[in-house]
This record gives structure tokens, C-alpha cells and sequence, in this order.
């Protein structure tokens, strides 16, 4: 089931400096946590500002990549490249849920 697969975690920071490189380590020991092991976690950490986005595999053994900073006070405003990123991952989710 989709609602089996697709995670959505909240981290809350207070303040619009926090980095989000200092939450990789806990996002990345919540993605660990996901049951299943033979399809990709992915996940968004954002503090407002800036966006990361990260994916986790888990076999043979875990391995993740991240995005490039994607910022809202670069030129150009990065917000329609977030978007566009959390579209496909929305469509790979799916996708893989019909599949079953």
C-alpha cells in the first residue's frame, strides 16, 4: 500500500539560520528505521529557506545521497526546482505502489 511506503518526517527548527546540514544525521538514523529494505527512503529537510534532499538505500548495506542546497534567496529562486524535485519523487512513489 502507498500509505505503507511514502514517510513524511517534520523536523521543527526555530529559527531560519539553523542549518540543515546539522539534521542529516537525524534524518538519515529515521530513514534507517524504515522496514523496508529493498527500496529507496527519500526525504526533505528544510529550515524555510533552504531545502536538501536525500535519499537512502539500505542493501547490501545503507547508502544515501544528497542534493545539491537548493535556497530561496539564490537568484532566480530555487522554489520551482523543490517543487519540481517533490513532483518526481511523488511520481516514483506511486508509480512503484501500482506496481504490487
Amino acid at each position: 500500500m502507498l500509505k505503507d511506503r511514502f514517510w513524511i518526517l517534520a523536523l521543527e527548527a526555530k529559527r531560519s539560520d539553523f542549518d540543515v546540514n546539522v539534521a542529516m544525521g537525524q534524518v538519515l538514523a529515521y530513514m534507517l528505521a524504515n522496514p523496508e529494505v529493498e527500496r529507496p527512503s527519500f526525504a526533505m529537510v528544510s529550515n524555510g529557506q533552504s531545502f536538501l534532499f536525500l535519499k537512502l538505500t539500505k542493501a547490501p548495506q545503507p547508502q544515501y545521497a544528497n542534493s545539491r542546497l537548493f535556497s530561496l534567496v539564490n537568484p532566480g529562486n530555487d522554489l520551482y526546482e523543490v517543487l519540481k524535485v517533490m513532483k518526481r519523487i511523488g511520481q516514483v512513489v506511486v508509480a512503484e505502489s501500482q506496481n504490487d
